[in-house]
């Protein structure tokens, strides 16, 4: 049963990864500046960030050892969540390139927090 749910969780993390990397493309595309760096070729890591506005940035970290959400403005940390929160958090984000929001637009306040 732990070999199959260990392997259920590499192959999560592999398609997060993914995920993240498609996400990063099409924000970049979208006029945000984005990006997504792996470690190797597992596709078992990566870093996420994306700026949403001056000096308003996300940080989305996935790894084996877990998932964090981070997002801060003037370089300081407004909301650090962990595990489904920071999954949840995530699509909010995605929801910004699915509604073809442009960076100079309002988006959801519970991504952005308060831009104004």
């Amino acid at each position: 049963m732990f070999i199959r749910l260990a392997e259920q969780h590499r192959q999560f993390v592999q398609d997060l990864v993914m995920n993240l990397q498609a996400l990063a493309i099409v924000l970049e595309r979208k006029g945000y500046l984005a990006s997504c760096y792996t470690c190797g070729g597992q596709m078992n890591s990566a870093s996420f960030m994306v700026s949403l506005a001056d000096s308003h940035l996300i940080r989305f970290l996935v790894s084996d050892y877990g998932i964090t959400w981070t997002e801060m403005r003037d370089d300081r940390e407004l909301m650090k969540l962990e595990g489904a929160e920071a999954i949840s958090q995530l699509q909010e984000l995605a929801n910004l390139v699915k509604y073809q929001l442009k960076p100079s637009q309002s988006v959801p306040a519970m991504v952005t927090g308060n831009l104004g």
